[in-house]
């Protein structure tokens, strides 16, 4: 989907967003994907949100998931797609938003971050997880990925 597709009828263009797909392998050699649950809804969503001046759209993206969910690990630089959403803003109406999804290999999990015990974190399968959230092209996303055998 290209930004110009989600230009509202006003003619503005949406907002655009980082995410991190937040993935381990368990003890069987599996993996699993980080879902972490929206403050407002409590939809299961990936750590994201706005850029951030001064980092690179992975770098932001993997702030987000350390501020979010305590994810401490290496942020890839190629997206694994795009995904649109409405971000509420706490108003009527939605606003159109275009986020981008780096891949992001988990190597632990602080106990103390910014936004602890402010949503519920889970691990998942991809399919799992793709059957989670609410965006089907975010579904798309996380049902084909798959983990580098290098991360």
């Amino acid at each position: 989907m290209k930004k110009a597709d989600l230009i509202e009828a006003s003619g503005e263009v949406v907002g655009m967003q980082n995410a991190a797909l937040c993935y381990r392998r368990d003890k069987r050699g599996k993996t699993e994907v980080l879902l972490i649950t929206s403050r407002d809804t409590g939809r299961w969503v990936l750590p994201k949100g706005w850029p951030i001046k001064g980092l690179t759209p992975p770098e932001a993206a993997a702030r987000e998931a350390f501020e979010e969910a305590g994810v401490e690990g290496r942020v890839g630089t190629e997206p694994l797609g795009v995904f649109p959403y409405d971000k509420d803003a706490h108003s009527t109406e939605g606003v159109p938003v275009l986020v981008t999804v780096f891949p992001l290999a988990v190597r632990r999990l602080v106990k103390d971050f910014p936004e602890k015990g402010q949503r519920r974190l889970e691990w998942f399968s991809p399919k799992k997880a793709s059957k989670k959230v609410d965006e089907p092209e975010l579904s798309a996303i996380l049902e084909s990925f798959t983990a580098p055998s290098d991360p």
